[in-house]
């Protein structure tokens, strides 16, 4: 209950996680059939990074301050809707901007004064329902969807010590109970240990069809540094892969410090 993403809000682990979830949202949107968008850890919606928390801590001015100036035609998606929203989008914002009429966005936040926040932002808005509940007894309660076709994202903030294991049994859990969804579970690079086990925990339990999409902004030789950012995703859409290349590839150049280096890699097969 601690963490609060507004103090982090545009920094270069957002700038990844969200030019990578426009891309996947596209992919799905390829397909007239409605889907179903699952945020279990959604936060505020939006930021004013210019004032209060962000501000003081400045990390924006080396995520998305810099990938805006740098204007680069394979993130233009990605800083068009970041421009056209006036303040930083976090994923429900982006998520509710590329809806149709035909998806739904469902947003879960714990925190009671960001889950009242992320009410009044999207109050009214069709498709979108704000829930003030775990993220993780989300995926119980909503899974599978009607639609049956969702993305489902998962994006804790890595406070308690076992985040790496119960994100595992979590995701291991969902695909079990919904496995056609699109699963995408971000996850913080410090060393590389536990990142590791984790994969290998995936790997065990028998999912298929299994990529890990990775950013380093410098060596993680410190753990006591966020030093790179993952997505892990479960039944990436066709395609998507050669389309996350040219964007990460533009995120190395523009956000990476010396040892920059991006990756995607195969975790399991089809």
């Amino acid at each position: 209950m601690n963490y609060r993403h507004a103090y982090h809000a545009g920094n270069f682990a957002d700038c990844v996680k969200h030019a990578l979830l426009i891309a996947l949202l596209q992919a799905l949107q390829r397909k007239t059939t409605p889907f179903l968008v699952l945020d279990t850890h959604a936060g505020l919606g939006r930021y004013d990074v210019a004032t209060g928390p962000a501000e003081r801590t400045g990390e924006w001015r080396a995520g998305i301050a810099a990938v805006l100036a740098a204007a680069d035609p394979a993130l233009a998606d990605y800083t068009g809707l970041v421009e056209r929203c006036g303040l930083y989008p976090g994923s429900p914002a982006i998520t509710a901007a590329l809806l149709r009429p035909q998806d739904r966005l469902i947003a879960c936040e714990l925190h009671p004064e960001d889950a009242a926040t992320l009410k009044r932002a999207f109050a009214g808005q069709p498709g979108v329902a704000v829930h003030e509940r775990d993220g993780y007894e989300a995926l119980r309660a909503f899974l599978p969807p009607p639609e049956r076709r969702g993305l489902i994202l998962i994006d804790p903030p890595f406070e308690r010590a076992d985040e790496f294991s119960v994100l595992a049994a979590r995701l291991i859990a969902a695909w079990t109970k919904f496995p056609g969804g699109v699963y995408v579970a971000w996850y913080p690079i410090k060393h590389r240990a536990p990142v590791r086990a984790f994969f290998d925990a995936l790997s065990a339990a028998g999912l298929r069809d299994v990529i890990n999409v990775e950013f380093l902004r410098r060596p993680p030789l410190d753990p006591a540094r966020l030093n790179g950012c993952g997505l892990v995703i479960i039944n990436p859409p066709y395609g998507f892969a050669d389309t996350a290349r040219p964007m990460l590839d533009a995120l190395t150049r523009i956000l990476g410090e010396a040892g920059a280096a991006c990756a995607i890699e195969v975790i399991a097969d089809e």
